[in-house]
């Protein structure tokens, strides 16, 4: 058993503000006593019942580019474990967004031969038989923090033994070393108010890959 922290982070490789915040949580990984555990989302199950309320434009992402790669990540993570998902992420990541390959089917199959997994596990594109797993690790991400949010979140254990959750941090670029763990630091100490519910400013900036 490890005795550093967990820190369960629930990801979709769609969102490239999640793939900001994970790569900051891994440079707290090493400034920080805490272990990453990854967990799968998805933007299209958390967006499948409002449809009507988005703009045409992310409905026909949502519709086109977003569920073939969770898809593959669940199959990854029933067939082969969970301990492959952090290595796959950081593929898919560094395919879809640094590189701006794109949420394609050509880059997530790709990223399972960077990462040594299977290229049979992309079959599951287009439909999988683990959709009832990749909506229960959605549901269980989700809702720790409710509804009105999305990827990523992260939980970690509170000093009475029960889970912080929280969505975010949105930041870019990923912040690195000292300045990687203040913000850790900041922000559980702000999640860990009860009653504590949001700080937020209007984004001026898109995600900055240049530093990954």
């Amino acid at each position: 058993m490890s005795d550093k922290t967990p820190v369960d982070f629930w990801f979709d490789p769609l969102c490239p503000w999640a793939w900001m915040t994970s790569r900051w949580v891994l440079e707290v990984e090493k400034v920080r006593d805490i272990e990453v555990r990854w967990h799968v989302m998805s933007l299209a199950v958390l967006n499948e019942n409002r449809l009507d309320e988005l703009p045409e434009e992310y409905r026909e992402m949502l519709a086109t580019k977003a569920w073939g790669p969770v898809r593959v990540v669940i199959a990854a993570r029933q067939e082969h474990g969970a301990e492959v998902l952090g290595d796959l992420y950081t593929a898919l990541g560094t395919r879809i967004h640094n590189q701006g390959e794109g949420p394609e089917k050509s880059a997530v199959a790709a990223a399972l031969k960077d990462v040594g997994l299977p290229e049979s596990l992309i079959d599951h594109w287009d439909s999988t038989p683990y959709e009832p797993e990749l909506r229960a690790s959605h549901k269980e991400g989700i809702e720790k923090v409710g509804q009105d949010v999305g990827t990523p979140v992260i939980a970690v254990p509170g000093l009475d033994g029960e889970q912080i959750a929280f969505f975010g941090p949105v930041v870019t670029p990923a912040p690195k070393g000292e300045e990687a763990a203040r913000l850790w630091d900041g922000t559980i100490a702000v999640a860990s108010v009860p009653g504590f519910y949001e700080i937020k400013r209007t984004r001026t900036e898109g995600p900055d890959f240049s530093n990954l």
